[in-house]
């Protein structure tokens, strides 16, 4: 193999540091991007938060020029007789003043009101078992013979607990509040919830149903219910609506997971006759580089904090760059969609990121970085960026329809029609058509199942 030497000439991007940072930056959602800029005022001493009135290197004015409005005002069974205050501290020992609003558990609002009934310390005790043994919907999932399986062999003994004792304390526990709490079942759920309410025509229906139809009336069977129940329309409509009323997951308010909050990178508002998007100042961060340092480096030598001296300045760029980037993309994304904030849903137009790359000249990648985790404060709500994209199918009329207008129709279509006889997904493809969109019966079922939409079986009604 004869060996020579080559001269070839090759473009190559090197990734500068400055580069990395703006990158990172411009792909954080707005709560990680403080985030990181609060570590970077911790770790660079040349960093500060500015202050009402400040004038040094800054970010806080907008990026683009904007006509301003005046802003608005923005399991363990312990037995011992400390059961017996419910899991409450001493009054003695509370301060009315440091009282505020929390979110108690599921196990600590019944704890709550274990604690005011008259009950001896062994019979607290079991209580609070059956309470530590309840699942997050409030259902007791398992059998009294296994919970009492788990208390030593020993203490049983001693204590003389059998199933007996468990079943009281069942009941007990079934008396509290929420309604429906400690049930085995779905149908045990429904009749706790049924007996406390007060009596009315419907009610007896409603708890034989319940006992015995359940699977029928989930099925929309209404035939065979009025069949085997031996009832009208008019009284299993009755009873159907009290079923439908009642709290099928009896604690899911207090196992719910904890909101999220999110913060608008945009405002999008209807100003002075036309629609306008503006970068939230409130997610702005107020930086700037120190003046003090910064006219002392410029005195004297000192490497070290020459360099935090340009990391500064460089973030102090990538933030104005990244908030640059992001209101383009929302300007844009607005003028597509100029229908959407008009009209809904409907007036969604079919929109891929190429579209809005090549309308700015930017990489794909920037705008998928742009549209991620990024939100938009809209007169319709607060929406993702990427909200505005979505697949679309071809028209009649040769033109082009995005899913979201389609679902914006089966949606529309679902809720108008009647429910005594709701269209079929075929029913529902072939009143598209009418409209001049055609497509698939399996489209129509993706699209109702992504909307959530329960099929035509189960939105029949009496």
């Amino acid at each position: 193999m004869k060996q020579s030497l080559q001269l070839r000439m090759a473009q190559q991007l090197n990734l500068t540091p400055q580069l990395a940072q703006s990158i990172k930056l411009l792909q954080l959602s707005t709560l990680d991007f403080q985030q990181e800029i609060e570590r970077y005022l911790a770790e660079n001493p040349l960093l500060e938060r500015e202050e009402a009135g400040g004038d040094s290197e800054t970010v806080s004015e907008d990026v683009a020029p904007q006509e301003r409005e005046p802003e608005a005002e923005t399991g363990e069974l312990r037995w011992d007789e400390a059961r017996g205050s419910g899991g409450r501290g001493d009054d003695d020992e509370t301060d009315p003043a440091l009282r505020v609003a929390k979110n108690d558990t599921l196990r600590e609002y019944l704890l709550s009101q274990a604690g005011l009934l008259q009950l001896t310390a062994r019979d607290r005790a079991l209580l609070e078992l059956l309470i530590d043994a309840l699942d997050d919907d409030g259902f007791l999932t398992q059998s009294l013979e296994e919970i009492l399986l788990q208390l030593p062999e020993d203490l049983r003994v001693e204590l003389e607990i059998d199933e007996d004792d468990l079943q009281i304390a069942l009941q007990h526990l079934q008396q509290l509040e929420p309604c429906g709490v400690a049930a085995r079942d779905l149908a045990e759920c429904l009749l706790l919830q049924l007996r406390a309410l007060p009596d009315m025509p419907a009610k007896p229906l409603a708890e034989e149903i319940v006992r015995n139809g359940l699977d029928l009336l989930a099925a929309r069977d209404y035939t065979k219910i009025k069949r085997q129940l031996h009832c009208d329309d008019e009284g299993l409509k009755a009873a159907q609506s009290l079923i439908t009323g009642l709290n099928p997951h009896p604690g899911a308010n207090w196992s719910a997971d904890s909101p999220r909050y999110i913060v608008p990178d945009v405002i999008v508002d209807y100003y002075r006759g036309a629609w306008r998007v503006r970068l939230n100042e409130a997610a702005m961060p107020k930086i700037r580089v120190n003046e003090m340092y910064a006219r002392i480096l410029q005195q004297e030598s000192a490497s070290g904090m020459a360099t935090q001296l340009q990391e500064a300045r460089w973030l102090l760029k990538s933030v104005e760059q990244r908030g640059h980037t992001i209101l383009r993309v929302a300007q844009a994304i607005l003028e597509r969609q100029k229908a959407f904030f008009e009209h809904g849903d409907v007036g969604m137009r079919p929109l891929v990121l190429r579209d809005i790359a090549e309308q700015l000249e930017l990489h794909e990648s920037t705008i998928s970085r742009v549209t991620t985790q990024k939100f938009m404060l809209t007169p319709r709500g607060l929406l993702e960026f990427k909200y505005f994209f979505g697949s679309h199918v071809e028209t009649e009329a040769g033109g082009e329809c995005s899913a979201t207008a389609i679902k914006a129709l089966i949606r529309k279509l679902v809720q108008e029609e009647d429910k005594k006889k709701p269209y079929s997904d075929s029913a529902i493809g072939e009143e598209l058509a009418r409209q001049g969109i055609v497509i698939a019966r399996r489209t129509v079922a993706k699209y109702r199942e992504a909307l959530m939409i329960p099929p035509v079986n189960q939105r029949k009604s009496l």
